[in-house]
């Protein structure tokens, strides 16, 4: 990008961060704004929101060439109402500069000649005043509102100030949507002492990411090289599980299993070993409600407070920082995790009492279990009857079913590239979870069991450890 040349004026699509490229506009910055040593960047105001930031030239590309590729890999509501401010902005650029143009016309053919010679005064600097509170509103989003519950309001309150938005109007009211980190990247990380077990697939790119965003982190790994890495980036060591409690105000932990987290906190020097009155603890691995029930029992017993907050993503969405979290326990503690779960995170919902993170999370894994092997199975049967694999997937980008993950899914099956973004064998540990919790309320799975028993038969295959995508090679063996 250091090619590209850019002034004032410009409509870019700017990147923060661990932040999708959004729209917006190079502008003059504040005059008791300086601009930042090193690399050169531009100051850019973003359409949609209030936000404005210095982004580095590298992180910037010109808007119209690159309009349809970040159309197509963004979604969202309001990523969409950023595009339609822009290009309601270019509808009303383009307007008032051919009434500018006309008037000017115009006006050259009645020019005064009155003797004391002086000039009418142009309009130009009138339109051009109109079109720039035209476009500070549409940067803003004033002229966009929402209906909700009969009233109007913005659509968009600045991201930088909204630390929590109701997603969706419930029966509970315990259920919250909190949004995510602004859009500058604006984070206050909490001034408690945060621990941190488990640094595999997940729990690596969470810690990465709440270390950059400032936060004190103690790390706890059952193979202890793998936090090296995090020591270099400024992380403190706990020898044990108990020590990492004892030494942290809140310790998150992510692990494979059910089985991994009871004797994370029940074992030998485990978490309970640690637990003091005042001390958190945070279940972040997808479980069975029924060791979310028992974990959310025996820490309180020790005086300490409990929360479970499952994720829901990848690999790469942790290493983004872009994960859903979902929430469920003690309500203070969901709270103080506030600017934790911004760093690792785009969305948290609260979703009440301990073990409905847990059903919620099983039920997700559930759906994209059923819906991979699904997939998997219809590129196979195009195959077999003669029809293009890579056609099957461009029909189905573009209808209903498009999005990321069908597309990435997709491409790694037919590029024979299984390297884990989520392992084969935790999808179908979910899947298995998910049935069981089926059972136990005596409701039907027989979308999941079926998929399961693909799941199984890759498994065999030995196709545990890569990415859930290759239970295609279930149906090709």
């Amino acid at each position: 990008m250091a090619s590209v040349h850019l002034r004032i004026g410009d409509l870019v699509w700017g990147k923060l961060g661990r932040y999708p490229p959004w729209p917006g506009k190079v502008v003059s910055p504040p005059k008791d704004l300086k601009k930042p040593r090193g690399k050169k960047c531009f100051f850019v105001k973003f359409f949609g929101t209030e936000d404005h930031a210095w982004i580095k030239v590298e992180q910037l590309k010109p808007y119209h060439p690159h309009k349809e590729e970040m159309i197509k890999i963004n979604k969202g509501k309001r990523f969409q109402q950023a595009v339609d401010a822009v290009e309601e902005f270019l509808r009303k650029s383009k307007g008032k500069e051919q009434a500018s143009h006309n008037y000017s016309n115009s006006e050259d053919k009645n020019k005064s000649t009155a003797a004391d010679g002086r000039k009418r005064r142009s309009p130009t600097k009138s339109v051009q005043s109109m079109l720039e509170e035209d476009e500070e509103d549409l940067l803003s989003h004033k002229h966009i509102s929402l209906q909700k519950d009969g009233k109007s309001g913005s659509s968009m309150e600045p991201i930088s100030k909204r630390l929590k938005i109701i997603e969706e109007e419930m029966a509970s009211t315990s259920i919250q949507a909190a949004d995510s980190t602004a859009l500058n990247g604006s984070i206050t990380p909490t001034d408690k002492r945060i621990g941190f077990l488990g640094l595999g697939h997940m729990g690596s790119g969470i810690v990465s990411n709440l270390l950059k965003m400032g936060h004190v982190v103690t790390v706890w790994n059952r193979t202890a090289e793998k936090c090296d890495l995090f020591i270099q980036e400024g992380a403190r060591l706990g020898r044990t599980p108990a020590e990492v409690v004892s030494m942290c105000d809140i310790t998150f932990s992510c692990v494979s299993d059910p089985k991994a987290a009871k004797d994370l906190v029940l074992g030998p020097s485990g978490v309970l070993q640690g637990i003091q009155p005042g001390k958190c603890y945070v279940e972040m691995s997808t479980v069975d409600p029924e060791t979310i029930n028992e974990l959310s029992q025996v820490i309180p017993s020790r005086g300490g407070r409990f929360l479970e907050a499952p994720v829901s993503g990848s690999q790469q969405l942790s290493n983004d920082g872009m994960l859903v979290i979902l929430a469920a326990g003690d309500r203070t503690l969901y709270e103080d995790c506030s600017s934790c779960f911004q760093a690792m995170g785009k969305t948290s919902f609260f979703l009440g009492e301990a073990g409905n993170a847990a059903k919620m999370m099983l039920i997700l894994s559930m759906v994209q279990g059923s819906f991979m092997a699904t997939i998997a199975e219809g590129l196979t049967l195009a195959q077999v009857t003669g029809q293009s694999q890579q056609t099957f997937l461009d029909i189905l980008c573009q209808g209903q079913m498009a999005s990321t993950f069908l597309d990435q899914k997709c491409q790694n099956i037919l590029q024979g590239n299984f390297r884990p973004d989520y392992y084969l064998k935790h999808i179908q540990k979910d899947l298995r979870l998910a049935i069981s919790m089926g059972d136990s309320v005596n409701h039907p799975t027989p979308m999941a069991a079926a998929a399961n028993e693909v799941y199984k038969r890759a498994k065999a295959l030995d196709q545990s450890d890569n990415d859930m995508s290759a239970v295609y090679r279930a149906y090709i063996h």
